[in-house]
C-alpha cells in the first residue's frame, strides 16, 4: 500500500466513525430520516475534503481529535450536495457510488430532508463548543464552510450548471461553474485545516489556496475527462453523463488531450504553491498527483 493509501485510509476510517456517531443516533425522532442520512453520507466515498482538513491541520501541528468536526462538518455539506445533485430535478441519476442514489433507495422526499438535515448537521458539528478550538478561529470556520456551500459557492456553481445544459458556454463561463460548485469547498477543506492552527502567517495561507484552488479546479477537469474515457463500473455513476445533459466540459470545450493538458498544468501549479511552504507537505503533493492520475 503507498503512502497516500495508507494516509487516505486512515483517514477514511476517522470520519467515517465520527459521521456514524454523528448520524446513527440512539433514539432518532423519524428512524427513516436518520437512516437516509447515514445512507447518504456513508455508502463510500473517497472523503477527498475530510482528508484535505485532516493533511493540511497534522502539515501544521494540529491533532486529530481537533480536526474531527472540521472534517465531518465538510463531508456532511459534501454529502448533502450529491444526494440534492442526485434528484430528478437536478441531474437525475440512478447510481452514486456503484449504488442506487438516496431518492430511489428510499424516496425523493426523504431524500430531499436527508439532504437538508445533513446540511444542518455539519454546522451543528462545527459550532459545537470544543476546547481544542479558539472561539474567533471557530467563528471563521463557520462563516467559511456557508460562504463555500450556498450563493458564493457550491449552490451557486450548480445552478449555473443547470442553466447551461443545452448550451453552448464559453471556457470563462466553465471555469467559474467549476470553481463555485466543486473548487469552493475543496477550498473550504483547505482552509478550515488551516485555520486549525491559531496564528498562520498570511503568505503561508495564501499559498495554501493557491494550492486548493489548483487542485479544485484540475479535480473537475479529472471528471470530465473520466466521463469520456472512464466506464459506469469503475466511476460508480452512469459515464457520458455530460453528454447525455448536453453539458459543456473541458474535454468538449478544448478537446480531450487539450484537457488532459489542462489538467497538468493546475498540477504543476499546485506543486508550485506547495513548493513555498517551510512544512512537510509531501502528502499534499501526493494528493495532487492522485487528482489528476485517479480513475474514479
Amino acid at each position: 500500500m503507498t503512502l497516500l493509501a495508507q494516509k487516505l485510509e486512515q483517514y477514511q476510517a476517522r470520519v467515517n466513525s465520527e459521521l456514524a456517531r454523528h448520524i446513527n443516533e440512539t433514539a432518532p425522532i423519524s428512524t427513516t430520516l436518520n437512516d437516509a442520512m447515514a445512507y447518504g453520507a456513508l455508502l463510500g466515498g473517497k472523503r477527498i475534503r475530510p482528508f484535505l482538513v485532516y493533511a493540511v491541520g497534522e502539515m501544521l501541528g494540529s491533532p486529530l481529535d481537533k480536526l474531527d468536526p472540521l472534517a465531518c462538518a465538510i463531508e456532511c455539506v459534501h454529502a448533502y450536495s450529491l444526494i440534492h445533485d442526485d434528484l430528478p430535478a437536478m441531474d437525475d441519476d440512478d447510481l452514486r457510488r456503484g449504488h442506487a442514489t438516496c431518492h430511489k433507495q428510499f424516496d425523493e422526499a426523504t431524500a430531499i430532508l436527508a439532504g437538508d438535515a445533513l446540511q444542518t448537521l455539519a454546522f451543528d458539528i462545527i459550532s459545537q463548543p470544543n476546547p481544542e478550538l479558539e472561539m474567533p478561529n471557530q467563528l471563521k470556520m463557520i462563516n467559511k464552510l456557508a460562504k463555500a456551500s450556498g450563493n458564493h459557492g457550491m449552490c451557486a456553481g450548480q445552478a449555473l450548471d443547470l442553466a447551461s445544459e443545452n448550451k453552448q458556454i464559453d471556457l470563462s463561463t466553465l471555469q467559474t461553474i467549476h470553481n463555485s460548485k466543486t473548487g469552493a469547498l475543496i477550498q473550504a477543506a483547505v482552509e478550515l485545516g488551516a485555520l486549525s492552527k491559531k496564528e498562520l502567517p498570511e503568505s503561508h495561507l495564501q499559498s495554501l489556496i493557491t494550492f486548493a484552488q489548483s487542485i479544485g479546479l484540475a479535480f473537475q477537469v479529472q471528471d470530465d475527462i473520466l466521463d469520456v474515457i472512464g466506464d459506469t463500473k469503475t466511476l460508480g455513476k452512469p459515464q457520458g453523463s455530460d453528454v447525455a445533459l448536453h453539458k459543456s466540459t473541458y474535454p468538449a470545450l478544448l478537446g480531450l488531450e487539450q484537457a488532459k493538458l489542462k489538467a497538468d498544468h493546475l498540477y504543476q501549479e499546485a506543486l508550485h504553491a506547495l513548493s513555498q511552504l517551510p512544512y512537510n507537505t509531501q502528502h499534499l503533493e501526493l494528493f495532487a498527483e492522485y487528482i489528476i492520475k485517479r480513475n474514479s
